[in-house]
């Protein structure tokens, strides 16, 4: 490549590559040690989400992201507090640039594809900066004896007042524990089995339902467990009330709390398991076109094309762009300083937040985000005066938009990301017959070249990759509004059942390429 044409992004992997990043194996990793990469990554994420943050106040902290929570696998107040939302807004960010040319980068080319990853680790960095810098400037306040301590050596008031360096504390805890999460992902990818991002992802989700469903500590824990304050988890909140109120008691009310209010009610713990058995059959729908060794006669094979081809990467790229929409919305409403900016400061009509709420009722952002079930939508569709409260009031028609500008986005989103996904992930038609000519694999009755493999597969999976992101996005936001138990939302469950399904076939290629070794070139081993 000639050195005019190529990217200025060049000219910043000199400072990039000097980041801390994992090493690349230089030769074949054996099962037995990617599984234990996997598994001490695994209870590393765990050990993260019970390490809190050095002098922060617990109980002053606001979740900006409790919406997401369980989709960003983080933990509020504690070293995962951003979670993977910094590692998936980068992405987001250099995938639109890159799918719209802003970025001139060729992702089949091995340097450009280098480059490409070292910027998207510098843009790593910054983004911990930008979701950091926010949170502890307005929703993660230092307790006050951390505080007077650091009054007491840099004084109480100036720019290195004592505040102002426990804040600065906090954010280098954030930066650091936002850091090693991007550091575990690439162990993942590198020596272990998947992605770390969605081993993490599904670990969250998987440890929010199990609560969500068999709890049996009060909703509220600092009270006595009694019908007003039942057991937050599905199972034991619906014993204790059918053991402790009478039938009339039960045919007034009592079902009608069983069934869809929350926590956890009956309802979501079935829309749970139907989005489980859906996810699990549709991940099989597939497409398998035959395949022969050029020289080896009667050695043929299969390549299958999922209906899911671009996985559930595009949701999760949504969901974190949906989460950025709604953190700034909301910095822009209520920040002191970012509400004084004309036009969009303090502007309800893209987000209107009540004091000390972190959902949206009103504006842009409502629209945008996700109903949490169906008694955030449908009962106050049908039954306003009893159930209006739960939609802040808003008419029926406003509702009716809301559940369709979501539905609409989410779909919308999820097939562009799954677009821009695969271009930058080499799973195009051009790619992946370069992948099965290099096999010395061909399409019976056609001609062994590229080429021929290319058109052939342009058949099909532009097609796929539109229906695959159109299918995610309509599970993930149906899913959303059918509601889930421990708060894990329809899409983070959508998103856990394929992950583990996706995690038990890489598991499964594994072991294949371990017993046959020739068959790692095909899968892209080592």
């Amino acid at each position: 490549m000639a050195e005019e044409k190529k990217s200025r992004l060049y000219k910043l992997k000199p400072l990039s590559d000097r980041l801390p990043a994992v090493k690349k194996p230089e030769g074949h990793v054996h099962f037995r040690t990617k599984m234990l990469w996997v598994i001490l990554i695994l209870v590393l994420y765990f050990v993260m989400t019970n390490v809190f943050l050095y002098g922060l106040d617990q109980s002053q902290t606001v979740d900006l992201f409790a919406q997401y929570r369980a989709i960003l696998a983080g933990a509020s107040g504690s070293l995962m507090q951003l979670g993977i939302g910094p590692i998936v807004t980068a992405s987001i960010i250099m995938q639109l640039f890159v799918g719209a040319q802003i970025i001139k980068l060729d992702l089949t080319n091995k340097e450009d594809k280098a480059v490409y990853q070292s910027v998207q680790k510098l843009l790593v960095i910054v983004m911990i900066l930008v979701e950091a810098v926010p949170q502890v400037f307005g929703y993660l306040v230092p307790s006050t004896s951390f505080v007077g301590g650091l009054n007491n050596t840099f004084g109480a008031d100036g720019l290195f007042s004592g505040e102002n360096v426990a804040r600065i504390i906090i954010i280098l805890q954030l930066v650091i524990g936002s850091y090693i999460v991007f550091l575990m992902d690439e162990v993942v990818s590198k020596w272990g089995i998947g992605s770390g991002i969605s081993l993490f992802i599904a670990a969250g989700v998987a440890q929010a339902l199990v609560t969500g469903t068999i709890n049996w500590e009060g909703s509220n824990p600092a009270e006595a467990i009694s019908t007003s304050n039942p057991p937050a988890g599905t199972i034991p909140k619906t014993f204790y009330f059918i053991q402790n109120l009478s039938a009339s008691q039960m045919v007034s009310g009592g079902y009608e709390t069983i069934l869809f209010q929350p926590p956890n009610p009956v309802v979501a713990l079935i829309g749970t398991i139907a989005i489980f058995a859906f996810v699990a059959w549709i991940e099989s729908v597939r497409i398998e076109l035959p395949l022969a060794h050029g020289t080896a006669r009667g050695a043929r094979g299969r390549y299958p094309i999922k209906l899911i081809y671009a996985s559930n990467i595009p949701v999760i790229l949504m969901a974190a762009l949906l989460a950025n929409v709604q953190m700034i919305t909301l910095l822009l409403y209520q920040n002191g300083w970012l509400k004084g900016i004309p036009l969009i400061g303090g502007n309800w009509m893209l987000g209107y937040y009540t004091a000390g709420s972190t959902s949206p009722e009103a504006g842009l952002a409502w629209y945008v985000s996700s109903p949490q079930g169906l008694y955030q939508w449908l009962l106050p569709l049908f039954n306003p005066g009893s159930y209006g409260y739960l939609a802040y009031d808003h008419g029926s028609f406003q509702i009716l938009m809301h559940v369709l500008v979501f539905f609409g986005i989410m779909v919308i989103g999820s097939i562009l990301f799954a677009k821009f996904w695969i271009m930058t992930t080499n799973m195009g038609p051009e790619a992946v017959a370069k992948q099965i000519e290099s096999s010395g694999l061909q399409i019976p009755g056609f001609r062994r070249d590229p080429r021929v493999l290319k058109r052939v597969l342009e058949r099909y999976i532009p097609v796929v990759t539109v229906i695959s992101g159109f299918v995610v996005g309509a599970l993930a936001a149906g899913a959303d509004l059918i509601g889930t138990v421990g708060s894990a939302s329809g899409t983070g469950v959508l998103l856990a059942v394929g992950i583990m399904i996706q995690l038990y076939e890489a598991i499964g290629r594994e072991q294949m390429m371990e017993m046959h070794p020739v068959l790692r070139g095909f899968f892209g081993g080592e």
